[in-house]
């Protein structure tokens, strides 16, 4: 249960930061998962000391994975066009 859990909410989040930083129309459901749990882990490491994954799911985590997620994709777009949209 726990991997559809991650799938479905980092699906979510991916999506909504895709949103947030102008990309929605240019990526599919996969790139949004991936996006999501990378974007997750990222924000775990960054601003909750890596403990993120341990936690339930919270507003909190919920807001420092989607933090990770917007970051994730600022690099991307930084990397990609050389410039953060």
């Amino acid at each position: 249960m726990g991997i559809i859990m991650w799938l479905i909410v980092g699906g979510v989040i991916g999506w909504l930061a895709s949103i947030i930083m102008r990309t929605d129309g240019q990526q599919g459901i996969f790139l949004n998962i991936v996006v999501g749990i990378v974007g997750s882990f990222l924000g775990g490491l960054l601003l909750a000391r890596g403990d993120i994954n341990d936690a339930p799911l919270t507003v909190t985590t919920f807001l420092v994975s989607l933090i990770g997620a917007v970051v994730l994709l600022a690099i991307v777009n930084l990397v990609r066009r050389g410039r953060v949209r």
